[in-house]
């Protein structure tokens, strides 16, 4: 079970990362905000309570200006190890702990009640798949029975050209194999939808873990998972381990045309309008005809074959390599794919491989927790139903509402009153603002789960029905107007994201809270957390894949040429800066991608700058609270501290490793410190000096928006 979703821009790292950055629909403004001013709604009547910031958390006061992250962050860190089932520790994954508890409390009533709930309500849909996830004895039981069928059909293979049906007709059960294929917003007209095939069929993080010689054990780890696979499902040890090879052999030559992580975040790199008959002179031995007429799908112009040499490269694979390749790298792929699904040896293998060696993971998250992730993974929006209902109150969306119109106000006036930018490409900055569309907590409508088939003791066949179910509701948009509203992150999500091709910035319900929000917290803490959570999203719409997207979310370049040099060479200022962070001790020579992070590392910047000016308002608007300290620190200080504070947290090596070479978004404890380095603000909040590290020196200070 291979699902690919196409997704958007997210503030943190993800699920097996730490935080995020991640949409679609027409112009349209955004809807007026609430007449209020620019501080937290009932925020600033009342001093925070001593519990909203913890001050013996804190270093010494000459830390701040020479590692501010160690100064807020490292007693924290030191009295908090990892836990043995998690790669990352820190303030995000505390609050996710909170939001998996909430929403295990909701699937364990959930399933408590689901044989006498309505008949095909979500509450029943969700306690069945929860309960038949859980049942291992079942699962044990059944084995890699549920599996067979799968390795039948690619075993009955008599030639490569044998292969194209086969693909065609597992992707139309919502399986990918070798690349990926959904809906997407047409990057030349986002107010409809297209359909976009995209590079994919790799097993390892990126593809230069192929090639690359420093990545040869974790490939020699690879093919001993890929053999144990096989060997599972009953191939002899002498054979399996003939089988991985050939699957990696295959798998290679797709790596070695699939283009690069950084070179993905290229708009470029990600769109390729072609009709359907030039699509065929790219893959001749894969006819597009056939494939779209096997899922369903009408095409009209044509479709996005977003990277064509990795396309060239497939449609050669096809003709010229050996069958046992192409059986042996679907049959791994296939195995791997539904391994979290089949019994305890393969979901041991899986972990083993995967979590332990690529990232160094020590244990297994407990069965409810993996029972609760695919629950999230094939009903994530039905689930986040029924946390709204119970832990997202209405006054809380409408305090984030009020947040988000201040943060934009703020961001707008940062744009009108930029020094570097002409007039002409700060109108159409400005048209681009005009449209944004905040979208807080919840989806307006939620989406129909009607047609979902899920049974109480049959788990495999649940997450099979959910992934094709998926699948369709996914392709059905082709042709088809794009839904600003819609929403592709769930509600009980720990995280936020801005979508370019729909121009919206989303945040869901779960990270409405502390350390990022509190409702009865000083307009300093809300504005260095949600604040500048809500400034980052918004900087991303004007970061450099976000600004070459107006306000309707085409593809457009909207800039003078004399400007979008002065934005190329101020990024690039940003990039050294990062390029010089090396985040792990023993290995001084692996550092941060500043071009791989860019994206994130302008949107923090910006973000940040654009919600301190937000609080400063606010501040105008309260001078008594300006004025007043709280636990011995000024509301500037308390502004900056709880920035560092959400970036909170430790990794282990393993996993930095992976991130330093996959992840969009840089290490924590330089995300605490990139933006805030950058800042005057900053320096004269904690009475740092010229000279000292967390004061870059002017010709090297960065400051785009």
């Amino acid at each position: 079970m291979n699902k690919t979703p196409l997704k958007p821009l997210v503030l943190a790292a993800c699920v097996a990362l730490a935080l995020g950055a991640c949409g679609k629909q027409e112009s349209a403004s955004a809807p007026a905000a609430p007449a209020s001013s620019a501080s937290t709604p009932k925020a600033a009547a009342a001093p925070a309570a001593p519990s909203v910031f913890d001050v013996s958390e804190l270093g010494p006061s000459t830390d701040a200006c020479v590692d501010f992250n160690q100064f807020v962050n490292a007693k924290w860190v030191a009295a908090n190890p990892i836990p043995s089932d998690q790669t990352v520790w820190g303030s995000f994954n505390l609050l996710r702990e909170k939001s998996l508890k909430d929403q295990h409390d909701l699937v364990d009533a959930a399933d408590k009640h689901a044989d006498s709930a309505t008949a095909g309500s979500i509450e029943q849909k969700i306690g069945w798949l929860y309960r038949s996830s859980m049942n291992m004895d079942a699962r044990n039981k059944a084995g890699f029975e549920p599996l067979k069928p799968y390795l039948a059909r690619i075993d009955a293979l008599k030639s490569n050209k044998d292969i194209p049906a086969w693909l065609n007709q597992s992707f139309a059960k919502g399986d990918s194999a070798v690349f990926r294929f959904g809906a997407r917003a047409d990057y030349k007209n986002a107010s409809m939808e297209i359909a976009s095939a995209n590079q994919g069929g790799l097993g390892l993080p990126t593809p230069d873990y192929y090639t690359d010689v420093k990545y040869k054990d974790i490939r020699d780890a690879y093919v001993k998972y890929l053999a144990r696979l096989f060997e599972l499902t009953g191939v002899p040890a002498a054979e399996a381990a003939t089988k991985a090879g050939l699957a990696m052999k295959l798998e290679t030559e797709l790596a070695t045309h699939s283009i690069p992580r950084v070179e993905m975040r290229k708009p470029e790199n990600q769109y390729h309008f072609v009709s359907v008959a030039e699509a065929n002179k790219v893959t001749p031995h894969f006819d597009w005809n056939n494939f779209f007429k096997s899922q369903g799908v009408t095409i009209d112009k044509g479709f996005s074959l977003s990277q064509p040499k990795f396309f060239t490269e497939m449609d050669k694979l096809l003709a010229s390599a050996p069958l046992d390749e192409w059986k042996a790298y679907l049959a791994a792929h296939t195995i791997s794919g539904a391994a979290d699904a089949l019994s305890e040896p393969f979901v041991d293998a899986r972990f083993d491989f995967f979590d332990k060696t690529l990232r160094g993971q020590p244990e297994q998250r407990p069965q409810w927790k993996r029972s609760l992730a695919a629950v999230d993974d094939a009903m994530g929006q039905a689930l986040g139903q029924l946390y709204v209902a119970k832990y997202f109150p209405p006054e809380a969306k409408t305090r984030a509402e009020e947040l988000v119109h201040n943060i934009r106000e703020a961001l707008k006036n940062r744009i009108e009153n930029l020094d570097w930018m002409s007039a002409e490409t700060k109108a159409k900055a400005i048209d681009k603002w005009n449209k944004f569309l905040p979208k807080i907590g919840y989806p307006d409508k939620w989406r129909s789960w009607d047609g979902l088939k899920v049974t109480p003791d049959d788990y495999f066949a649940n997450m099979e029905a959910a992934q094709k179910f998926d699948y369709d509701y996914n392709i059905a948009k082709i042709g088809k107007p794009t839904d600003r509203q819609e929403w592709f992150m769930t509600p009980q999500t720990v995280n936020a994201y801005y979508n370019p091709t729909d121009n919206t910035i989303n945040f869901p319900a779960a990270i409405l809270q502390p350390p990022f929000f509190y409702a009865k917290g000083d307009d300093a803490i809300n504005y260095g957390g949600i604040g500048a959570v809500i400034g980052h999203e918004s900087s991303h719409g004007f970061d450099d894949q976000g600004s070459q997207f107006d306000g309707s979310g085409n593809l457009d370049n909207w800039w003078t040429p004399a400007d979008k040099k002065q934005f190329d060479a101020r990024a690039q200022k940003l990039v050294d800066q990062f390029d010089n962070y090396a985040p792990l001790p023993d290995h001084p020579d692996l550092h941060v991608n500043g071009r791989l992070t860019l994206g994130e590392n302008i949107a923090d910047l910006g973000g940040l700058n654009i919600a301190y000016d937000a609080l400063q308002t606010a501040l105008k608007n309260h001078p008594d609270e300006a004025k007043e300290k709280i636990d011995g620190y000024t509301e500037d200080q308390r502004f900056f501290l709880n920035w560092a504070r959400v970036w909170r947290g430790s990794i282990r090596d393993k996993a930095q490793m992976v991130y330093l070479n996959a992840d969009p978004h840089s290490p924590m404890k330089f995300r605490a410190i990139g933006a805030p380095s950058n800042m005057p603000a900053f320096a004269q909040a904690f009475q740092c000096k010229p000279g000292d590290t967390m004061v870059r020196p002017d010709d090297k200070q960065v400051k785009i928006w």
